[in-house]
């Protein structure tokens, strides 16, 4: 566990990083990314961290990769790329930087990782995990294939790289039903979110879809009542659910999609009022970009991905700590578990 007392007094002996309104002056530029959502105040206190992570990114010569989760502060403030699972694991493949500081949580830094075996990859804190990755198991993939012989695995890139190397092919919340669609079989095991899976049948009748009872401690959480209470009270309001959600949630809402895939319908579809069903950080991130959108209604917070900070950020570009290592073995697999994702994505978006 990381000694958060003792990496503020580290970082206090290198960098000045008290609230400073000349550094958020400096920073205004990309303040105005997150000014409905943050204050002035705020803004002040993340400023310094901000100055100091983004002279240190040149100085590595490295990146960072943020998912949509992460705080407006990560997402505007220093991340290089920002995106879904499915967007940052293409992007992994691009990228040139030495070092790679994955803001999120650990199975996407073990991807990055995965696709460039040779650089180095940096989480802020290695105990930023995954419900969900941790559901599952080789073990349970090795019983779901015994349960249903010859039958591929498809498998959530929310896991690790031992379980992504145990599987058949990796797919998003967003290419979930391309790659079940564009596969030969009949029968499909789909692991480790039930709910995920349970959509994905819905999308492709043609498929008998099997799953793993797995499931996401954000998106488990809402109910469909829930929803239809909302909509009783703001009848005006699109509603709009992350496919880890149950299907009875989903069938309530307006639209379904994977996090990249509900920004770009909001930003499409401008609604004057929209209830985004899925962590709390997606709202805000979007937030600024699209002032004629109000975000209202209830949301569930990540504890693993609020594990990233600024200050673990700093710390690991200032410290080079928190370094991700597969075994080259486990990655091989993984790693043509993944490719095979992305190639057969973009042959079938062609």
């Amino acid at each position: 566990m990381l000694d958060q007392t003792a990496i503020a007094a580290a970082l206090g002996e290198h960098y000045d990083l008290a609230p400073s309104p000349a550094a958020a002056e400096r920073q205004s530029a990309l303040y105005a990314r997150m000014n409905r959502v943050i204050s002035p105040a705020d803004w002040a206190i993340h400023a310094p961290y901000v100055e100091a992570i983004n002279r240190l990114k040149t100085e590595r010569n490295a990146v960072i990769l943020a998912h949509n989760y992460m705080t407006p502060q990560i997402y505007h403030g220093i991340a290089d790329v920002v995106g879904d699972s499915l967007q940052l694991a293409i992007e992994a493949t691009r990228v040139e930087a030495d070092v790679i500081v994955q803001c999120g949580v650990h199975f996407m830094a073990e991807t990055s990782k995965i696709l460039n075996p040779a650089k180095t990859v940096l989480i802020p804190d290695m105990e930023a995990g995954c419900s969900l990755a941790e559901s599952i198991t080789p073990e349970g993939i090795a019983e779901m294939r015994r349960r249903y012989p010859g039958a591929p695995v498809v498998t959530y890139v929310n896991t690790s790289a031992a379980v992504k190397a145990a599987s058949d092919i990796c797919c998003t919340s967003s290419n979930a039903a391309q790659i079940v669609a564009g596969l030969e079989a009949q029968t499909v095991i789909m692991t480790p979110d039930k709910y995920l899976a349970q959509n994905v049948a819905k999308q492709v009748p043609e498929k008998n879809i099997v799953w793993y009872d797995g499931s996401c401690i954000v998106h488990e959480q809402f109910t469909a009542q829930e929803l239809r209470d909302f909509r009783g009270w703001n009848p005006d309001t699109r509603i709009i659910a992350h496919p880890e959600c149950p299907p009875d949630v989903v069938a309530e809402a307006d639209f379904s999609g994977s996090t990249s895939g509900i920004i770009d319908y909001v930003t499409r579809e401008l609604p004057e009022k929209a209830l985004l069903v899925t962590e709390c950080s997606m709202a805000s991130n979007i937030s600024d970009a699209l002032p004629g959108v109000e975000f209202v209604g209830p949301c569930n917070m990540c504890p693993y991905m609020k594990k990233i900070t600024l200050e673990k950020v700093l710390w690991s570009l200032h410290s080079m700590e928190g370094a991700v290592e597969v075994d080259p073995e486990v990655a091989e697999g993984a790693r043509q578990a993944v490719q095979r994702m992305i190639d057969m994505s973009r042959r079938l978006s062609a």
